[in-house]
């Protein structure tokens, strides 16, 4: 790739991960669908399969999962530069959001102001659909049926449970990971006919 198609795809990446950013409320999960739509949609940077093994591997990482999928998603298409132009157009409107509310909306000030607490009021169901639509997506796309959905509600709601050990999100992380190496193993790994050599 030469080195102005090289520069386009960096410009490209921070664009729109710089749009999605400016326009997303609700953090990680809200942010899925929108990018989502640009990735594999419009863009076509990555298929849909690839896009939810990296959503997988972005939600299994520490820190903020729209700064991780931005990471996974620059890195598969050019590498480190790729990511750090991704995470920077991903980081940057929220940085600046947080920076001017910091400066200019206090807690009271927003509490007080009768057309602010309506602005925010009004944006919580938009923040709920755009939770709702990627989990859905997501569940599709894995092949949940009504046969399988009882073992995400079991988790979510073991997790919700509070109870020791139990409700604790990694436990469920390790057990999804052991339970596909297994899946894998058993039914996918090439099976050597008549013993091992």
């Amino acid at each position: 790739m030469s080195g102005k198609m090289a520069g386009k795809i960096y410009w490209q990446l921070f664009i729109t991960f710089l749009k999605i950013g400016a326009f997303t409320f609700g953090g990680g999960w809200a942010m899925i669908s929108i990018i989502e739509r640009e990735v594999v949609e419009r863009h076509k940077w990555i298929p849909h399969d690839e896009f939810l093994d990296l959503l997988a591997v972005a939600q299994s990482m520490p820190g903020i999962l729209a700064v991780n999928i931005s990471v996974v998603v620059g890195d598969r298409l050019r590498g480190l530069k790729g990511s750090a132009a991704a995470a920077l157009g991903s980081i940057v409107p929220s940085f600046t959001l947080i920076l001017l509310i910091a400066i200019f909306l206090t807690p009271d000030a927003i509490k007080n102001n009768e057309t602010i607490a309506k602005i925010f009021k009004g944006i919580r169901p938009a923040v709920v659909a755009l939770i709702v639509a990627p989990v859905l997506t997501t569940a599709r796309a894995a092949g949940i049926t009504w046969k399988t959905v009882v073992i995400p509600m079991a988790v979510a709601l073991l997790i919700y449970s509070g109870l020791p050990v139990i409700s604790n999100p990694i436990v469920y992380i390790m057990l999804g990971a052991l339970g596909g190496y297994i899946y894998y193993v058993r039914c996918h790994a090439p099976k050597i006919e008549g013993g091992t050599k």
